[in-house]
């Protein structure tokens, strides 16, 4: 599958016109024969990309006083919490939040806040922040987020993730989604046998079809 999957990365690659941006690469994978209404069937991974995502992500933390002090250090956007039900009441300005932010964290004590004014936003998305308590600092949770992909399929049979960026090369993007392949086959009950179809892209370019081998 290696290779499959590197020949369709450099046809996708070698298919887009270059952009004035820095284009997220992604794998997409299209289920067969699988019942994901059962929550027991569906992808829900966090994947460590051994090359990185190739492109800095954001990364939000709901803080105050002294976390927000070590998070803003680490690089970490701050939102105050006395804001949330305030973000909560305007949807427009929340979905626009939710759409800009890769990762949340969130003071423990925020946590049901954030999910009592804010859940029907992110969670839908798959955003709905760490929990990151007193003793731990937020840079250490960060530092693993910019290099972590998230699979997620909730029950639709066709799901996608970023796998890196054009800014990468052709060996890197392709150890990112063999992690990816590897993680996503080894939850599927029937393995590749649950694969229909899986196409690799950039962000605006042509999908390009792998050829699956069982």
């Amino acid at each position: 599958m290696r290779e499959n999957i590197q020949t369709a990365i450099e046809e996708a690659l070698n298919s887009a016109p270059e952009r004035k941006f820095i284009e997220t690469i992604e794998f997409s994978f299209n289920l067969k024969d699988i019942d994901l209404k059962n929550p027991a069937n569906r992808i829900q991974e966090e994947i460590r990309l051994p090359a990185g995502r190739g492109k800095p992500v954001k990364i939000a933390m709901f803080a105050g006083g002294e976390m927000a002090t070590k998070a803003r250090a680490a690089g970490i956007d701050i939102i105050d919490p006395a804001t949330i039900e305030d973000l909560g009441g305007n949807r427009q300005q929340a979905r626009k939040l939710a759409n800009g932010v890769d990762f949340f964290l969130a003071e423990i004590p925020h946590m049901g806040t954030v999910g009592r004014f804010l859940g029907v936003v992110l969670g839908p998305r798959g955003k709905m922040p760490r929990p990151v308590p007193p003793t731990l600092d937020p840079a250490m949770v960060a530092a693993g987020l910019k290099d972590t992909a998230i699979v997620r399929s909730r029950d639709n049979l066709t799901f996608h993730s970023p796998m890196g960026s054009r800014e990468q090369s052709l060996d890197d993007l392709t150890n990112n989604a063999m992690a990816i392949w590897t993680r996503v086959t080894g939850k599927l009950e029937r393995g590749v046998g649950n694969i229909r179809s899986c196409y690799i892209k950039t962000s605006m370019g042509p999908s390009i079809k792998v050829e699956v081998i069982e």
